[in-house]
Order: structure tokens, then C-alpha cells, then sequence
């Protein structure tokens, strides 16, 4: 059985339907053209790949705080989704629960879009995400992590972080952002997205560049603590990425298929609540 046929949960990847859901003016970007990615086109890449269920990522481009076409794929998708909310600060415990109710598992945040400075203030929703047992999905990149140390290490939420934190390809694993993200291992309650290599790999070289940070991570984290995604459609690269080379990617970094068999469906059904 090859890496198309293996039970699949696809971690990362979010929806753009501007035809029926027009993007929010506070949004950073406006996905058009080639990156517009209906609920129709993802449930038709999800049956052609095989992965039987996804954690829908609330963008930032395009939608911000308005959750509502991520909300309506939760509510018609029959168990298939999942999903991480992008919310505003100061949103109420009962606001964050009723978005639990409808599948909601965590909340991203998104230094590495915005600066770090812009989570000064985001502790007491941590503090909220720790009451509802939900995770702080946070998205850093090269040395990001070691300003965020008192945020992330000071609260006790779940912590998810995003595209394998994100190193300088070029600095090696000894550089100060990435084994802060190791460290990060100990704490018991933080998981890890092996995702979005084409974030910090180039294109002609997604394995030999990211194949020692995924290593350190499944070594640091183990299995039981890493999921995969895919990072579609693919917004803002330079480069063409596609879904079926980037699964031969992660049978390359995973070649053991009872590693991937983990990273790739046990853990995500346990950490997320898939049926």
C-alpha cells in the first residue's frame, strides 16, 4: 500500500469562495484566480488523494475573523472537518465555546504575518483556550519562537504550531528559533504541523532542505505529537506546488509506514476528535 491508499487526515489547508462568501475588507490579502478554492474543489482533491478527513484552517487571507465559510463546511461536511477559528482578542469564553460546539478545536494566531508585538495582549485567551481545553495554533518563523517563550511556556493551553515552525533552511539545527521549538517538546502539550516545507524550502529542494527538521521534530516530539498537512491551495508561492507531490514528499520523510501511519491518521483522530 502506497502513500494514496494509507488512511489520511490532511492538518492544514484552507477554503476561498469569494463568489459566495466576499472577503473581509480587513483581510491581508485577496486570494483570486488560481488560489479561489471552493468546499466542491477540496471534498473532489480530498476523494481523488484519499484523505478521508481535514483540520480547515481559518485564513487570515481573504476572511480574518469571518469564520463563516470554514463554519458552514464543519456544518455540512457529515464529520469530514474540523476546524481552527481566527478570532478577534477579546472574545468571550461562551463565544469561544459555542465555536467548540460546531467543531472548532483551536484558534490560530499568526506572528509570522503580523509580528510578534501583536500577541502582547493575547494571554487571556490563552487563558481561555486552557479552560476549554482547545489549542493555540501559532504560526512563527526563524527566530520568532524565543520572543514568544513567556507566552507560550507561561500558559497552559494546548499548543499547535504551524509548517515545522518555520526555520531558515540555510542555519542549520542548531539555530536559536528551532530548538527553541524542540524544547517546546518537553512541555508535554504542544504538537507540531510537519507542513508547509514550501514555506521554507526551495522548490527544487523541499527534501534535501527539510528532511533534517523533520527528522529533529519526530525525534523530539515523537509520532504521537506531529500531524501532517498539506498547506492547500497554496497561496502567495512562487513557485507551483502540487497535492500528489507533496504526499510523495511525506512517504519520502516518513518512509516507515507505521511513522506515517501515526502522523498521518492516529494522531490527528486522537488529538482532534475525528470519528
Amino acid at each position: 500500500m502506497n502513500i494514496y491508499d494509507e488512511p489520511k487526515i490532511d492538518c492544514h489547508n484552507h477554503l476561498f469562495d469569494p463568489a459566495h462568501f466576499p472577503y473581509h475588507p480587513d483581510a491581508p490579502y485577496a486570494p483570486s484566480g488560481q488560489e479561489v478554492a471552493t468546499l466542491a474543489q477540496f471534498n473532489q482533491v480530498m476523494d481523488a488523494y484519499g484523505v478521508r478527513h481535514a483540520l480547515l484552517v481559518q485564513p487570515n487571507s481573504g476572511y480574518h475573523t469571518d469564520n463563516r465559510l470554514m463554519l458552514q463546511a464543519m456544518a455540512t461536511g457529515q464529520g469530514r472537518f474540523k476546524g481552527v477559528a481566527v478570532v478577534e482578542r477579546q472574545i468571550s469564553l461562551d463565544q469561544l465555546a459555542a465555536l467548540r460546539e460546531q467543531g472548532v478545536v483551536g484558534v490560530a494566531l499568526n506572528p509570522a504575518l503580523y509580528g510578534v508585538k501583536t500577541l502582547h495582549d493575547a494571554g487571556p485567551l490563552f487563558g481561555k483556550l486552557a479552560e476549554l481545553d482547545m489549542f493555540a495554533q501559532v504560526q512563527v518563523c526563524e527566530d520568532q519562537l524565543l520572543d514568544l517563550q513567556w507566552l507560550l511556556e507561561g500558559s497552559s493551553a494546548r499548543l499547535l504550531i504551524d509548517h515545522c515552525g518555520r526555520p531558515d533552511a540555510a542555519a542549520g539545527l542548531q539555530q536559536a528559533g528551532f530548538q527553541a521549538l524542540l524544547r517546546l517538546a518537553q512541555s508535554g502539550r504542544a504538537c507540531v504541523k510537519l507542513s508547509g516545507m514550501q514555506k521554507f524550502a526551495d522548490a527544487e529542494g523541499l527534501y534535501g532542505q527539510s528532511h533534517a527538521y523533520v527528522q529533529a521534530l519526530l525525534e523530539a516530539f515523537g509520532p504521537d505529537a506531529c500531524v501532517w498537512g498539506s498547506d492547500w491551495p497554496f497561496i502567495r508561492q512562487h513557485a507551483r506546488v502540487d497535492y500528489g507531490p507533496l504526499l510523495k514528499l511525506a512517504e519520502q520523510l516518513m518512509p516507515d509506514a507505521s511513522v506515517r501511519r501515526k502522523v498521518m491518521w492516529d494522531t490527528p483522530r486522537r488529538l482532534f476528535g475525528f470519528a
